[in-house]
């Protein structure tokens, strides 16, 4: 779910449409069903969609069967779910959690459009945090497979009024829910030099955190980050001084590494994702199984460390020793499956009845 190094497919480039809904034919595939077949077979991600990420090895992970409690924590634009529900029949539910209550809605009613009833599927608007309040409201005890795909969604990229990616100029918010929190550019406005290069470092493992922050303190003295590109544009002044073939060797990555760890820092996505993993035994029956796909190494290093420690505690009683990373078909058909690392762990105990 995180924006990839590749340059995407260049972009209308005329005067019009202006608007960005109109740019991309493949935002209306009913009219266009040529033009999305022509890019889902280029290897390109259409406009306005999402393509699951380790869809075959998520399925391995939690080996989904009939009557089984399924949770997808991150439902995002419901390709994982789409691939589980059929699995969990008869008998089974899956329950989806999202935070974003601008595509949360349209994911329903896709999903609602393939014939998943209320029934079968549940769609809540929470955190992968809330997890176990969201359980005890559906009046479950325990789940038996849960499944967290961490990050941003190709949605919230392609989106440029979201502000999550600078390929395209738009406000500077970041925010998975806009209606709660900070905006990005508050966020820079408020934050010191210091403070601002502990936050590259911790998020984004940034190596050139304090001359990108220094040049954020130098750029918001003469005019306020507000957009994704003035923010763009301030790293790479920022990193001027490096040696050329250094900055050639590292393109756009400090741009989308700085994007990475203000988004991150704009959600406390490292604070849910803690929480949520401390909550995780207490939620999963007992033979459970429980697969976290990240996209950065704080995610993958929180997942890792959790679910080993959980394991001497007699937690887990099996786990993946090694991530579990995308194959060169996958990374052939979707770039922006390059960074992901799937982790997964089975409750210790006997599995007995599904979760209810």
């Amino acid at each position: 779910m995180e924006e990839s190094l590749r340059k995407r497919r260049p972009r209308y480039g005329g005067r019009n449409p202006r608007r960005f809904e109109e740019k991309y034919k493949e935002r209306d595939p009913a009219r266009y069903p040529e033009t999305v077949a022509k890019v889902v077979a280029s290897g390109k991600t259409p406009a306005g969609t999402h393509r699951p990420i380790l869809v075959a090895e998520v399925l391995e992970a939690l080996r989904p069967a009939p009557g089984l409690v399924a949770v997808d924590a991150t439902l995002g634009f419901g390709g994982h779910a789409e691939a589980l529900l059929p699995l969990l029949l008869p008998g089974g539910r899956l329950v989806g959690l999202d935070a974003d209550p601008v595509e949360l809605p349209r994911t329903e009613a896709r999903l609602r459009a393939l014939g998943w009833g209320g029934e079968v599927l549940t769609v809540r608007r929470s955190s992968f945090a809330g997890l176990p309040k969201v359980l005890a409201e559906e009046g479950l005890s325990r789940a038996d497979l849960v499944l967290a795909d961490l990050g941003v969604s190709s949605m919230q990229l392609d989106d440029p009024s979201r502000g999550f990616s600078f390929r395209e100029d738009g406000p500077l918010d970041m925010r998975m829910n806009p209606t709660r929190g900070l905006p990005a550019k508050e966020l820079l406005a408020r934050l010191d030099e210091r403070r601002l290069a502990a936050l590259l470092r911790d998020n984004s493992d940034e190596p050139h955190a304090e001359a990108i922050a220094r040049a954020l303190v130098a750029a918001r003295e003469r005019s306020p980050l507000a957009t994704t590109l003035a923010l763009a544009d301030a790293v790479r002044d920022g990193l001027a001084a490096l040696p050329e073939r250094l900055r050639e060797e590292e393109g756009d990555a400090p741009v989308r590494r700085t994007f990475q760890a203000l988004r991150i820092e704009v959600n406390d996505e490292l604070g849910a994702l803690r929480a949520f993993l401390s909550a995780l035994p207490s939620c999963l029956a007992p033979g459970g199984r429980v697969a976290v796909l990240t996209f950065h190494s704080g995610e993958d290093r929180l997942v890792k460390k959790t679910i080993q420690s959980g394991a001497r505690a007699g937690l887990f009683s099996a786990w993946s020793r090694e991530p579990v990373r995308p194959g060169p078909e996958e990374l052939r058909a979707n770039s922006r499956a390059r960074p992901a690392k799937l982790r997964w762990a089975v409750r210790a105990g006997t599995a007995g009845r599904p979760a209810s």
